[in-house]
């Protein structure tokens, strides 16, 4: 089979394909013969960062073809879903079958890409922020694959307003990403460099945002904090980092929450399996639209891994298999 894989760490240039043997299923895991892969900006930043090359994985979109040793909950053809920590850049992936999702009849294999695993992330950090209807939201990263759709939740569960704040290297890449979730219905759309900056920021956000749904962390987790109301909560599920001010807390009794989408998987089966219940129904009804922005296949993984670090994408990058 073909697998993506890298020996030092870089920019997309360092991808590279490979023929190896199929994997084996161990105790509980499924083979995945993959009809879609999600790419996510955390996958995309290991590849340059990382010490030690690590293994590309990721959300997964396929037909089970074999099982491990005590499965019970799948069987070989069933059409499944879920996130993958082992090498999910190939034609065939082991998926463990707590992680794994069954995908609707009717739905496609990049539909479950693009919706479940994005969508449960979307789903979770807004529950971790305890949001009530008439409150002002703040979504970081919002063009991105989970980003979208949070923006599109917030709407659903009553925000009075809801900004959302982009990357934006030039202005065509903004304007497109303005339009783009002005299109879901966004309120307004700003630069990080709004966020940044006192001025404009109070400017653009008044009294500031009763929530914020941080994908970003890094440098951008301050100026993310002080754009809170009073009261006003962070949930932090990136994995970009950052370190937070104890004052920038105490003067608005503000909080920030992590979130972490496995915790939930591993610990709370009954939880995940009704928020991806959900899911599809909220998307059956036409009340959440996953846009993809653009499909990749294996060998073009640097591609994709390319419109990601330029922060052009609208919605999710999926490779094809």
């Amino acid at each position: 089979m073909r697998r993506v894989r890298y020996e030092v760490s870089g920019g997309p240039e360092v991808l590279f394909l490979e023929e190896v043997d199929i994997p084996t299923p161990g105790p509980g895991e499924l083979l995945v013969r993959t009809a879609a892969v999600g790419v996510t900006l955390p996958v995309v930043r290991k590849v340059r960062e990382a010490r030690e090359p690590v293994a590309l994985g990721g959300e997964v979109a396929g037909e089970v073809v074999a099982v491990g040793e005590g499965v019970t909950r799948c069987r070989v053809g069933d059409r499944v879903t879920g996130l993958v920590f082992g090498h999910g850049y190939a034609d065939y992936a082991l998926l463990h079958s707590s992680m794994a999702s069954p995908v609707p009849d009717g739905a496609s294999a990049v539909d479950a890409v693009a919706l479940v695993r994005s969508g449960l992330v979307a789903y979770g950090a807004l529950e971790a922020a305890r949001p009530a209807a008439g409150e002002a939201a703040l979504v970081t990263g919002a063009a991105s694959g989970v980003g979208h759709l949070a923006l599109q939740m917030a709407q659903l569960k009553g925000a009075s307003r809801v900004v959302a704040a982009v990357s934006a290297p030039d202005g065509a890449v903004f304007a497109a990403k303005d339009a783009f979730l002005r299109g879901l219905g966004a309120d307004d759309v700003l630069r990080y460099d709004d966020l940044a900056d006192e001025e404009r920021r109070g400017k653009r956000l008044g009294d500031g945002a009763d929530y914020c749904l941080d994908a970003v962390g890094g440098e951008l987790l301050t100026p993310a904090v002080r754009s809170l109301a009073p009261h006003g909560r962070l949930v932090a599920y990136s994995s970009g980092g950052g370190t937070v001010e104890a004052y920038d807390l105490l003067v608005g009794a503000k909080s920030v929450i992590g979130f972490q989408m496995r915790i939930v998987a591993q610990g709370r089966p009954e939880l995940y399996e009704t928020w991806r219940q959900e899911l599809w129904r909220l998307h059956g009804a036409g009340l959440l639209k996953p846009a993809v922005h653009a499909e990749f296949g294996l060998a073009d993984a640097a591609k994709a891994h390319e419109v990601i670090e330029g922060r052009a994408n609208l919605g999710k990058v999926v490779l094809i298999p």
